[in-house]
């Protein structure tokens, strides 16, 4: 399954990102089908001798199966998806895939994209993201109601701010391409409605376990971290709960994932082991397994970290019932290959990524690790053994947690010898809880116990957060260096299993060009100087660039909301390596004036009395933040300046008037909440 899974990844990734005609990967498909057929009608000899051909039309075969499912899966090569068929001047009638989820000033829900109505009815394909006003009563929708919305839709746009997450594609690879915030006035609720049995039978599970949870686990926290855990429902996560999970390296335990469905498999094998006498077990096992498994998996949502060890679960579960052995890179191999042919944007899930890592260096490099130490102590013996199951897990993802989050948990070791065998305890006493909700004080009893548990573990992980080295942070590597890093654990780890000397200059010359590339970057960032808007929504926010010191200008919100820092301005600091400080050498900022030895800036947040300046001043750029009440042809009268930049906390309405008179006067503007961040060398 590996032979044929590398191929099929080339393929999707060739696709993508170079756009392949169908054409000529139907004209490669069919030439390689005909040769392989061709081949195998050869006698004995010539085929053996030709094996390498076969070999290569085999790769092309599965190269060109990839590619095609790239190409169909591409939104742009969908006559009928909503992004190509959708105007402003269009309604749309859409039906909710979701109940509505209650956010801090609004309620929210996924939508699919039924029809697009203009001059006519088009049937289209999509989903949009509703949200919908809050006040004294929350809209009457359900999952299947059908509503026509009138509001123009907003298409789902980058913040454009350097090192940000790329939440557009993101997004496109789910299908959603719009979002709109709807009041009362522009939307009406159709009469008739839109769901499926077995959809509509899983939103009534989720919910009646959500009700569960909360009517028996009280404390808020408790409340939101036992959703995460069982069904992995993560709206009602509180944003520092989630980020001190993920700072001590245990963000898996509340991502639901392949540990989740090892545990309820564990179960299940230990519930079933007194009955492994009787024959007819043998094929009752199987299907009841099966059907538990893929039960809580669309439960759970079917994200592609579960989905992935469900379909590696049901493997071993069917090679055992019909005796075959087990292999588990071929397991895992087969399972990729299945979620990938059906969807292959599955591949630039991190999700994907990090728990395909996980488990096959958990195959790889576990046993290893244990082998090297000997307990007599079967307490210290089974501490060691979770204790290098944690340790192989971290090797193989250790490329992607710095590539992608930046930073990497010092006491994770210790944090996950607590908090992993924890959870699973709370995971099953939550299973208990569900099946005596029927009876009030035995279930009062199993919800209290669970709630001091997760109280225990929530306490725990907030402690080791707050400890100042528990996490490394702000690293930054690009691709290469990731690449280089796992092409030294390979080199690292055939050394120590083999004890051969080439592997071991091949790593220590992948560690060579690691910290190279790391040092010119170093050095080009030391020589850099600059300016960066920032696009905030309703913030204003810059960051002054000299080396590898900054100064922040904009609201003091910024300075004390730790999540708006982190999604917005952080994934830039990390990316330009770069400290506060309170004054930077070769810039000067006063007074909303910016000035170095090249450039001259002036940010203007409030009115100026442009009529009190008798002459032009000279700038390389004007600012216009916070709405100030001024007109660009009463900028263009007092200054001499022909690049204008808008921010973040300005009304789209007045941008939109700036921009127009721009025009007229030929002057080059940015406007930050449709373009991006504004950054300017100075």
């Amino acid at each position: 399954m590996l032979r044929l899974l590398l191929p099929l990844i080339a393929g999707i990734l060739l696709q993508y990102y170079f756009n392949i005609n169908l054409i000529i990967i139907l004209a490669v498909f069919s030439v390689a089908i005909i040769v392989f057929l061709t081949v195998n009608l050869l006698n004995a000899s010539s085929k053996f001798k030709l094996a390498w051909l076969t070999g290569v039309c085999i790769s092309l075969i599965f190269i060109t199966t990839g590619s095609t499912l790239s190409y169909i899966k591409n939104t742009d090569h969908k006559k009928n998806s909503i992004a190509k068929n959708y105007t402003n001047d269009a309604f749309v009638i859409a039906t909710l895939e979701e109940s509505l989820v209650e956010k801090t000033r609004s309620f929210k829900a996924l939508a699919k994209a039924e029809s697009v109505i203009s001059n006519q009815i088009n049937p289209v394909k999509g989903n949009i993201l509703l949200y919908f006003k809050k006040d004294d009563s929350k809209p009457l929708l359900h999952y299947g109601s059908r509503i026509i919305i009138y509001k123009p839709l907003q298409p789902i746009i980058n913040s454009g701010n350097p090192g940000a997450f790329n939440y557009k594609r993101f997004c496109a690879f789910q299908d959603i391409y719009y979002q709109v915030f709807l009041n009362d006035g522009d939307y009406q609720v159709l009469s008739s409605e839109n769901k499926s049995f077995f959809d509509d039978w899983l939103q009534a599970t989720r919910t009646k376990v959500l009700a569960v949870l909360r009517q028996y686990i009280s404390n808020p926290d408790a409340v939101s971290i036992a959703e995460a855990l069982l069904i992995g429902y993560r709206d009602d996560l509180g944003k520092d709960l989630v980020q001190a999970y993920s700072n001590t390296g245990v963000v898996h335990i509340i991502a639901i994932s392949g540990l989740h469905i090892a545990m309820i498999y564990g179960l299940l094998i230990f519930l079933f082991r007194p009955f492994n006498r009787f024959r007819f077990i043998r094929w009752i096992k199987p299907i009841f397994v099966l059907l538990i498994i893929w039960g809580f998996t669309f439960v759970a949502g079917a994200v592609p970290s579960i989905l992935r060890s469900a379909v590696m679960f049901s493997f071993i579960v069917i090679g055992e019932s019909f005796s075959k052995q087990i292999n588990i890179y071929n397991n895992l191999a087969a399972s990729a290959f299945t979620i990938l042919l059906f969807n292959p944007f599955s591949l630039w899930d991190v999700g994907f990524q990090l728990s395909y890592a996980a488990v096959l260096s958990i195959v790889i490099f576990s046993k290893h690790i244990n082998n090297r130490i000997y307990f007599k102590n079967k307490m210290l013996k089974y501490v060691w053994e979770l204790s290098s199951v944690t340790l192989s897990a971290q090797i193989l993802t250790l490329p992607l947690i710095l590539f992608y989050f930046h930073q990497f948990p010092g006491l994770f070791l210790f944090t996950n010898l607590i908090a992993v065998p924890l959870s699973g305890l709370i995971l099953f006493i939550e299973l208990l809880l569900l099946i005596a909700s029927p009876l009030s004080m035995i279930a009062n009893f199993v919800g209290n116990a669970t709630e001091i548990l997760i109280n225990w573990m929530n306490n725990f992980i907030l402690h080791i957060n707050s400890i100042p080295f528990s996490t490394w942070q702000s690293i930054q590597i690009n691709i290469i260096q990731a690449i280089l890093l796992y092409l030294l654990i390979i080199g690292l780890a055939n050394w120590l299993m083999h004890k051969r000397t080439k592997p071991m200059i091949f790593a220590l010359s992948c560690l060579l060009l690691f910290f190279m590339i790391r040092s010119f970057d170093l050095i080009r960032h030391n020589q850099q100087q600059k300016l960066i808007m920032y696009n905030v929504p309703q913030h204003q926010a810059m960051d002054l660039i000299v080396g590898r010191n900054y100064q922040f200008v904009g609201d003091s919100i910024l300075l004390q909301d730790e999540f708006l820092q982190n999604f917005h301005l952080k994934p830039s600091r990390i990316l330009n390596r770069i400290t506060a400080t309170d004054q930077l050498i070769t810039i000067n900022y006063s007074n909303g004036l910016i000035s170095s030895s090249n450039k001259k800036i002036i940010l203007i947040d409030d009115a100026v009395n442009t009529s009190a300046i008798d002459k032009k001043i000279k700038l390389d750029a004007i600012i216009l933040s916070k709405n100030p009440k001024l007109t660009i042809t009463q900028l263009a009268q007092a200054f001499d300046c022909n690049q204008y930049i808008f921010d973040a906390s300005n009304p789209l309405w007045k941008i939109k008037q700036w921009k127009k008179d721009c025009e007229n006067l030929h002057l080059r503007h940015h406007s930050i909440p449709e373009q991006g961040a504004f950054v300017m060398e100075l």
